[in-house]
This record gives structure tokens, C-alpha cells and sequence, in this order.
């Protein structure tokens, strides 16, 4: 289980008014009507997606649909999330700049790059290594720094790492992991969906000094989350 620590690069206000960059205005439009309009408006939320290239976390074939708002295929059975729904869970983490984030279910590594934007640290794991090796190399050429990815079973979590002061889950589990909320900080927030093929939620979980406190946020249709238990980290 190989670990990547990559580089956060210029400030995102910086890169996303890049006049040389072809597709900034296809960010600022998917920001605008599709992020914006829908209720999203954190100022830092929307700077990191209108700084993050998306059509560099899907396939070639994909490339010219990267910035509708619609999931889009990234190969192994997996998808990318539809850009409201990567937005919408990220504001609810609340981030300020300083916390130190798990995420579970890298992907392309397009979540972890956002998250990479807003906070101190982002630890990602995921458990198809194609995608975990190939996430690795794409944020290293984009230059996130910050961000560190794992091969492994994300129902473990990162307990070395632990405790986080905010774990975002981008794959449905059934039931939450207690794993995961073990390795919540008090005051931390864990964003994931939960569920099954017929139903899911996004949840907000809040570790408080006297237990956790949890809030539904939205109907949601995530790939499921699936379970290799391998070794704990």
C-alpha cells in the first residue's frame, strides 16, 4: 500500500481566471448554472471547482461532457459524481483551511482534488488499485500536494492518520461504518450516502462531545460500497 503525497500548486482564485486556460469558461458555466443555482454558495466551495479541471479526471472519450452535471463513467464499474452533488457535499463538510480530511472511494481523484483545495491535509483510500494507481499519477501531474492515496479497503478507514476533522464517503454502504465514525474527531463532520440499490441518502454526521448527531441532507445514487479486509492500516 504505497502512499503519494502531491502538491497543491497556485491558489485556486489564481488558476481558475487562467485567460490562456480553453475551458475555463465551461467551469464557470457549470459553476453558475449548475452549482450556483441550485443552492450551493460557499465562496471557497466554488472557487476550488471553478479551479479544478474535471475534464482531467475522465476518459478521453468522456472529455467533451466533463462539465454537465451528470456522473460520467471512469472505468472498473466506477463513476465520477455529477458535479452539484460533489459541490453540495462538500459545503456541508464546512471546511475552513486547516482541517485534516479522509475521503473514502478516490475514484479519478476529482473529489480528493477539491478537498485538496480547502483543506490542510486530505488522506484518500480506495479499493480498485487501476484506479487508485492511475488517481495517484493524476493528482501528482496536476501538482496537489496535500493529497495522499491509498490502495485499500476503505471501510478500515486510515487509522494511522486518525482522528480526521472531516471524512467524506463517495461510495453507499448499507450501514455506516463504525470505523469511520471511531476516527471522527469531537467537532469533526462525516458526509456519506447510505443505502441500497433501491434507496440511498446523503447523511451529516456531527461527532458532539455527548455522541453523534445526524441530519438527512438528500435522496442520493451512489455505486455501492464494497469490502476487500485487507490488513488495517
Amino acid at each position: 500500500m504505497a502512499l503519494l503525497v502531491v502538491l497543491a500548486g497556485a491558489p485556486p482564485e489564481a488558476r481558475a481566471t487562467d485567460p490562456d486556460d480553453p475551458w475555463r469558461e465551461a467551469r464557470e458555466r457549470m459553476v453558475r448554472e449548475q452549482i450556483v443555482a441550485r443552492g450551493v454558495r460557499a465562496p471557497r466551495v466554488l472557487a476550488a471547482l471553478r479551479a479544478v479541471p474535471r475534464h482531467e479526471f475522465v476518459p478521453a472519450e468522456h472529455r467533451s461532457s466533463a462539465y454537465t452535471d451528470e456522473p460520467l463513467p471512469i472505468g472498473e464499474g466506477q463513476t465520477i459524481s455529477q458535479p452539484y452533488v460533489v459541490a453540495a457535499m462538500t459545503e456541508a463538510l464546512a471546511l475552513q483551511g486547516d482541517e485534516r480530511v479522509l475521503e473514502i472511494g478516490t475514484g479519478s481523484g476529482y473529489q480528493a482534488a477539491i478537498l485538496g483545495e480547502l483543506a490542510r491535509e486530505v488522506y484518500t483510500i480506495e479499493i480498485v488499485k487501476p484506479l487508485a494507481d492511475s488517481a495517484k499519477a493524476r493528482l501528482e501531474r496536476l501538482g496537489h500536494r496535500n493529497v495522499r492515496v491509498r490502495h485499500g479497503d476503505g471501510w478500515q478507514g486510515w487509522r494511522s492518520a486518525a482522528p480526521f476533522d472531516a471524512i467524506l464517503v463517495t461510495a453507499a454502504p448499507e450501514e455506516i461504518p463504525q470505523a469511520l465514525v471511531d476516527q471522527l474527531a469531537v467537532g469533526g463532520r462525516m458526509v456519506l450516502p447510505v443505502g441500497d440499490s433501491e434507496h440511498q441518502e446523503l447523511l451529516l454526521l456531527v461527532r458532539e462531545a455527548t455522541g453523534i448527531r445526524r441530519e438527512r441532507l438528500m435522496d442520493v445514487r451512489f455505486v455501492p460500497m464494497t469490502r476487500d479486509a485487507p490488513e488495517p492500516p
